[in-house]
């Protein structure tokens, strides 16, 4: 349960917003509701035990009882580093021994990068414990163990016991498949800049930042070709609606309706004008005409309502998650701040796009209705410094962000957690066998093609490194 202190001022330098609920943390507090009744027992058993100061969900301090008997911490208080902050405790509030509980300060106070979290008893002048640090949470501050270990960088478990490893808890950890890859292309076929992958089933969909949209299928040995019919053999080029200009194609997905609901491309910038950004979304029909150029029936320009990046720092990934997923996972629409409603939203495609951005390092999510419209719903901080490519993976409910050589090639999951909000699942090297390539697409196969508890995976490198544009390697189903 979540506590809402009086509003005073705040000094947030991210404001990256995203909120939601969870079953761990109602279970954390109806355990500590029903716990027998508080008895005196010693102050310090309470702990600060977890920070969020991103912004990725509300400014939060969580407490932790270490201790072996229930205690009242009604009337307690939370400071940040200025003593005329506060958040106080409500009335009745006890916490049962090794339970948790999660404290929405933001209301009260924010969490800058450089600042502190203080726990006072009621009169407002003994300290129980504080933890102060000089960078935001990445995109949690935990101790590990809970209650009685330091604090370092993990993922965000609000409501629930850290993450102590494994996942966010100490940092990246080794590739989740097979260590060996190879290469699944032909000798110079593709050349520089394939970007973007999506695999629908025997078809893999590439986007190439010269304006090209690939549909390569299958060539017998594990990798790709690109399809020879209907115009597919060389990569089709691109335009905006009207016929005219060459988008910056930086990343493709489709939604549950496959390429008979049209190719969505992100874009950054049109080619004829370079120097420009614009960040757009463009849906192609793919299904039909036998031609080289296929013109989008429709684009949503997103740039207006985004921070300013450079005109080749923009949308660089996309993917799409149904709306039955998200509702049922509860997720948190940042445009009304209540749980994600898409009947408000009229017509669209039936769920939410989600749009990296390279410049900044931020994940957007919206619905883009039928008429053209475009509401934003989520904003998220990858904690990499720019992300480029995103794939939802429907058989494990979370999403995956991928940085390039820029990052070591890093790969981060997430998925809808305590608040509703995407948090950090866990943060992955590159397999060991892929040398630090410039990775600017990544793609997973289906659960249909798990065999022996593994399924292939596919990269997409930008500068072709050795002729060779894709590689695939596996990961564990």
């Amino acid at each position: 349960m979540l506590e809402i202190g009086a509003p005073q001022g705040r000094r947030r330098l991210a404001p990256l917003r995203l909120a939601v609920v969870g079953t761990t943390l109602a279970a954390a507090a109806a355990a500590t509701l029903f716990a027998p009744a508080a008895h005196a027992a010693p102050a310090d058993d309470i702990r600060i035990n977890e920070v969020v100061t991103t912004g990725s969900v509300d400014d939060s301090i969580e407490l932790f009882n270490k201790g072996t008997a229930t205690v009242d911490i009604s009337g307690w208080i939370l400071k940040d580093d200025n003593s005329s902050s506060k958040f106080t405790v409500a009335a009745g509030m006890t916490l049962a021994p090794g339970a948790v509980r999660a404290f929405d300060v933001d209301a009260a106070f924010g969490l800058g990068s450089s600042d502190k979290a203080r726990l006072y008893l009621p009169d407002g002048s003994t300290l129980v414990d504080s933890f102060s640090w000089t960078s935001h949470s990445a995109p949690s501050w935990s101790r590990c163990p809970d209650g009685t270990g330091a604090f370092g960088s993990a993922a965000l478990t609000l409501g629930a016991p850290n993450d102590c490893g494994s996942g966010g808890g100490t940092g990246p950890v080794a590739w989740p498949g097979g260590s060996a890859v190879a290469t699944a292309d032909g000798t110079d076929v593709f050349g520089s800049d394939l970007s973007g992958l999506y695999q629908e089933g025997s078809v893999l969909w590439g986007a190439q930042n010269s304006g090209k949209l690939w549909r390569l299928v299958r060539d017998g040995s594990g990798g790709w070709r690109p399809d020879t019919a209907n115009g597919w053999s060389s990569g089709k080029t691109l335009r905006y609606p009207g016929g005219t200009g060459s988008p910056d194609s930086e990343a493709v997905t489709l939604t549950d309706a496959g390429a008979a609901g049209g190719a969505y491309v992100a874009t950054e910038r049109n080619g004829d004008a370079s120097g420009t950004s614009r960040l757009s979304v463009l849906r192609y029909d793919v299904t039909t005409g036998t031609g080289s150029s296929l013109t989008a029936t429709k684009e949503w320009n997103l740039t207006a309502g985004l921070p300013a990046v450079g005109s080749n720092l923009g949308f660089e990934a996309i993917t799409w998650i149904p709306d039955a997923t998200l509702v049922a996972a509860g997720f948190k629409d940042e445009s009304t701040g209540a749980a994600y409603d898409p009947n408000r939203y009229g017509a669209h495609t039936g769920g939410v796009f989600l749009l990296g951005v390279e410049g900044t390092g931020a994940v957007h999510g919206y619905v883009l209705q039928d008429g053209g419209a475009a509401t934003r719903v989520a904003t998220i901080a990858s904690g990499m410094s720019g992300v480029m490519e995103l794939q939802w993976e429907p058989q494990a409910a979370r999403l995956w962000m991928v940085c390039d050589n820029t990052c070591g090639g890093q790969h981060r999951t997430m998925k809808i957690g305590v608040f509703g909000s995407f948090a950090l699942a866990a943060v992955h090297n590159r397999p060991s066998g892929m040398p630090d390539l410039n990775n600017e697409g990544f793609a997973l196969a289906g659960a249909d093609e798990c065999v022996a508890g593994a399924k292939p995976v596919y990269w997409a490198d930008d500068s072709n490194t050795g002729g060779h544009a894709l590689r695939r390697g596996t990961i564990s189903c």
